[in-house]
């Protein structure tokens, strides 16, 4: 199941991500590879403000991702939800790189939509 939005994954390099990712935003991305034509997510993150300078971030850093997908939000709060059903539609910890539940940020009462970890 594909949670972002993006139709289809793309590499992971600095030239892909700014022909991707038009506008400063918030938003979500899915880090993976393609295995028989599908997209494998492996790692979901979000920013806050700005999805493509958090992407640029990953660049190189992990021979691992070789592709992403992404998708725009239009607040703070909104990415954070979606990045929380990512991770949740994508296997959680069982089968992401992430190490734990995604964080909500400082001096916030936002809750996961899906599970009850913030309560």
């Amino acid at each position: 199941m594909q949670s972002t939005d993006i139709k289809h994954p793309c590499n992971l390099s600095a030239q892909a991500i700014a022909e991707a990712v038009t506008r400063m935003s918030a938003g979500t991305y899915a880090l993976g590879r393609v295995q028989e034509n599908r997209f494998c997510p492996l790692y979901v993150g979000r920013s806050d403000d700005d999805v493509a300078r958090e992407l640029r971030g990953w660049v190189g850093e992990k021979a691992r991702y070789k592709v992403f997908v992404f998708s725009y939000a239009p607040t703070a709060q909104a990415a954070f939800e979606r990045e929380c059903e990512d991770y949740h539609d994508f296997g959680a910890t069982e089968r992401l790189d992430n190490a734990q539940h995604p964080q909500r940020p400082a001096q916030t009462d936002w809750l996961c939509p899906r599970c009850e970890i913030y309560l």
